[in-house]
């Protein structure tokens, strides 16, 4: 029964995320896993349980925590069953099925994964705690423990951040609907958020565990019942309050920083066209794709160009080509020659005898003022991770002929209106990825993707993850995608337009240059380092016990 609780609650935090965006479920669906985590059911008795590290690693804890994780990302990331049927890449049906099935699997358990360590470490916790202390400070210890729980949470989601997979934060769980909440990332970024979330729930979850204690130490202590009563409903009813205030306090801390005017000038004011091509990948690479994007973007830019913006952007592999290639053989190149206006073009780079995934920032007079390569790859989609092991087996999951390289993560994208924050697509999950770009002088976002290849759930959650960037950043932004949720994002997390899905669209919009720069930005991510203090500082005071 405990399981199938928190495997339910698990896909209670998945609704909570776009499209769906109920943001309000990630307050609660936190609690079981915490309550069964650190919930015996013989309370009593676990004091004289002998520890084995078989018995630790093999407990239905841990099961249960390995639950709750398949039930919050495999949900949050069923968006990527949308790449079935692959039918255009010469997959049988059945092939194509039985490729999305096991990838869809894989990143489940990897994301449930980092769930079940967190449990194992926070009952290892637990252990040490409960050896050295019976019955004793009660709220001392439910506090340590959400301390420490949300330390090791944070520093998980750290870690993961830094690998090639990763996308489910439980922030995202409140955008875009949550506003409020989401301006804590400003201080240091989406762990802030993450924090919040662990630590209300992890509160709430310990107030329920003192009640359950209670009630079975009555039970054991019929007699002493009035003087077991007073202390443990005291103590549950101290952090009930404590939950409920900081989420309280947090909250309208957040709606005050959201109400704060968004200082804007004229004089850094960029006029913005953007172009979605709606290009579905089943043609994009091939003759009648090709030809569709080379006459959408060349009648696309000579109409924004006739407009009079400023800068006109286009989505990931807009152009699908080289840039020699363009040059000499796209009626785009000789209409920007014409007409003279900026723009940044997606489309492939060369780098010895690799491809690379690119943004081109083009003059008006046709040349290269900058370039950004693609840092964060799509694992299998743009490269094989142990290629020499795998290659041949899946090679065949990328449409390249060429397998894409990675750019470097110190490089400096210049336009003509300034130097801008560049994410290309799936690198919209990654923090340290725009906070590096932000730092070193951008002045404002760029997003550029393709997600013509996923269900429309992955446009969603990729918007949502863009406004956080924004937030954390404090920077104006443009998304401009192939397909659907192309939009323009202010620093306060607002989107201010946003194009609809599977349309060919041409949008003229305004953002700001900004130098000013978070909390976030220039110190990073503080809150996970002083919480892991916190909890190496607990740890030893009960290791010393």
């Amino acid at each position: 029964m405990p399981i199938i609780i928190t495997f339910f609650s698990g896909v209670l935090m998945g609704l909570s995320t776009a499209p769906i965006s109920a943001f309000y479920l990630a307050w609660l669906a936190l609690i079981p896993l915490w309550f069964f985590t650190i919930k015996t059911r013989d309370y009593l008795n676990q004091f004289e349980d002998k520890l084995t590290i078989k018995s630790f690693i093999l407990n239905k804890k841990t099961w249960i925590a390995l639950f709750w994780g398949l039930g919050y990302h495999g949900l949050s990331l069923f968006w990527i069953t949308g790449i079935h049927p692959m039918t255009w890449m010469n997959f049988s049906w059945f092939t194509s099925l039985l490729i999305t099935i096991i990838c869809w699997l894989f990143i489940t358990f990897w994301g449930a994964l980092l769930v079940t360590i967190w449990s194992l470490v926070i009952r290892l916790f637990d252990y040490l705690k409960y050896r050295n202390i019976y019955l004793k400070n009660t709220l001392i210890n439910s506090c340590s423990r959400v301390i420490f729980g949300v330390a090791i949470w944070c520093l998980l989601e750290s870690i993961w951040s830094q690998g090639p997979l990763w996308w489910t934060s439980l922030s995202y769980t409140q955008s875009p609907n949550n506003l409020a909440i989401l301006q804590l990332s400003k201080l240091s970024g989406f762990s802030t958020v993450t924090a919040t979330i662990v630590a209300i729930n992890g509160l709430i979850a310990e107030g329920i565990i003192l009640q359950s204690n209670q009630f079975q130490l009555n039970f054991l202590h019929q007699k002493k019942k009035y003087l077991r009563f007073n202390y443990y409903n005291y103590h549950s009813l101290i952090i009930f309050f404590i939950s409920i205030i900081s989420l309280l306090s947090l909250h309208l801390y957040g709606f005050f920083l959201y109400k704060n005017p968004v200082l804007k000038s004229e004089k850094n004011a960029i006029i913005i066209g953007i172009i979605q091509g709606n290009i579905p990948n089943t043609i994009k690479l091939y003759s009648e794709g090709l030809q569709k994007a080379t006459q959408s973007y060349t009648i696309g830019y000579k109409l924004l160009a006739y407009q009079g913006v400023d800068l006109i952007i286009t989505p990931e592999t807009a152009l699908p080509f080289n840039w020699n290639y363009i040059v000499t053989n796209s009626p785009l190149y000789s209409e920007i020659l014409t007409h003279k206006v900026p723009i940044l073009l997606g489309a492939f780079g060369k780098r010895n005898n690799s491809y690379t995934n690119s943004l081109f920032s083009v003059t008006g007079e046709g040349k290269i003022l900058s370039r950004f390569d693609k840092v964060k790859l799509v694992p299998l989609g743009e490269y094989i991770p142990f290629e020499f092991i795998l290659g041949k087996v899946i090679d065949r999951l990328s449409p390249l002929d060429n397998h894409l390289k990675a750019g470097d993560n110190n490089q400096i994208f210049k336009t003509p209106f300034g130097q801008a924050i560049v994410g290309i697509c799936y690198e919209s999950a990654f923090s340290e990825h725009f906070r590096h770009q932000a730092k070193i002088g951008g002045e404002f976002i760029i997003t550029v993707s393709n997600n013509a290849h996923y269900s429309e759930a992955m446009p969603a959650q990729h918007h949502a993850q863009d406004i956080i960037r924004a937030i954390e950043t404090g920077k104006w932004m443009a998304r401009v995608t192939n397909t659907g949720y192309s939009g323009i994002i202010n620093p306060r997390g607002q989107t201010l337009w946003i194009s609809d899905m599977n349309t060919y669209q041409l949008h003229q919009g305004k953002i700001y240059r900004s130098h000013s720069r978070t909390l976030y930005v220039q110190w990073g991510d503080w809150l996970t380092k002083i919480l892991l203090l916190l909890g190496i500082i607990l740890l030893y005071f009960k290791i010393k016990r």
